[in-house]
Formats: C-alpha cells, structure tokens, sequence
C-alpha cells in the first residue's frame, strides 16, 4: 500500500492571501474611477465642471478604502472578531 503524504497546510493560506493581494488594488482603484466617471457624467449634464468629479471621486475613493479595510480586517485569523458590529 503506497504511503501517503500529509497535506500541505500553508498552501491554502498562501492562495487566499495572494489572491487579496492581487484583488485589493483594483476595489482601491475601481472606486475612484466608478466615483470619477459619474461625477464626470453630472458634471457634463449641470454644467458644474470639475466639482462633482472631483467631490465623487474622493467619495469612492475613501468608500473602496473602507470595504478594503473591512476586507483585510475580516481575513486577519489573529485578530478576534467583534460581534457588537
């Protein structure tokens, strides 16, 4: 009977860790241009060129680093969940 190898632990913990990795640019990213483009698109539509963009922009941009932080925070195996929240 041929002997079998005991599985890998790291690996799984390795995979999620760099699929985050390569995930959370892109959400930081993502909602700057998703602000951006419809402030853009207001700003077109009253004529109140750039302050929408740039206004929509910023919120995107502090929105996708919230759900960035809650995404990293609910990864950390360390750190206890709070269920109060």
């Amino acid at each position: 009977m041929p002997q079998q190898l005991p599985p890998r632990k790291g690996t799984a913990g390795f995979a999620r860790q760099f699929a985050l990795a390569m995930e959370l640019p892109f959400l930081l990213v993502g909602g700057v241009v998703a602000g951006g483009l419809l402030g853009y698109l207001l700003d077109r539509w009253w004529h109140t060129k750039p302050y929408l963009m740039l206004l929509l922009g910023a919120v995107g941009f502090f929105a996708s680093l919230r759900d960035m932080l809650r995404r990293l925070q609910k990864d950390d195996p360390d750190k206890p969940s709070n269920p109060g929240r």
